[in-house]
């Protein structure tokens, strides 16, 4: 249960590393969990797992299982999650205009 549209919008993103995660598949398309993490960098394995599920969960991304030697998986973005993308894009934007970029570790929405 949420408390309003904000709380419930807010709660799908919230997490160090969901928005990274959620950029890192809208510019891919489609991404290995060993990308994932590298992308990331300071990302644990477990941090990255525990993520991907919420994120699953929530709907905003999907999992995909080859059962081919080697087994491997790969993830993509739902339709919900393509959605979320301008919405970020605007907080993103609001972000670069209202922080001064020495405090700001990485730039995501600016990447080429």
């Amino acid at each position: 249960m949420y408390l309003n549209e904000f709380d419930a919008t807010m709660k799908l993103i919230q997490g160090k590393w969901k928005i990274m995660i959620l950029y890192e598949l809208y510019e891919s398309k489609t991404v290995r969990f060993n990308e994932l993490q590298k992308y990331i960098e300071k990302i644990s394995h477990k941090t990255l797992t525990n993520q991907l599920r919420e994120l699953e969960q929530d709907q905003l991304i999907q999992r995909k299982i080859f059962k081919e030697v080697p087994p491997h998986v790969e993830y993509s973005l739902t339709e919900s999650g393509q959605s979320m993308i301008p919405v970020l894009d605007v907080i993103c934007n609001w972000g670069l205009e209202h922080i001064s970029h020495d405090k700001i570790q990485r730039l995501l929405c600016n990447e080429e």
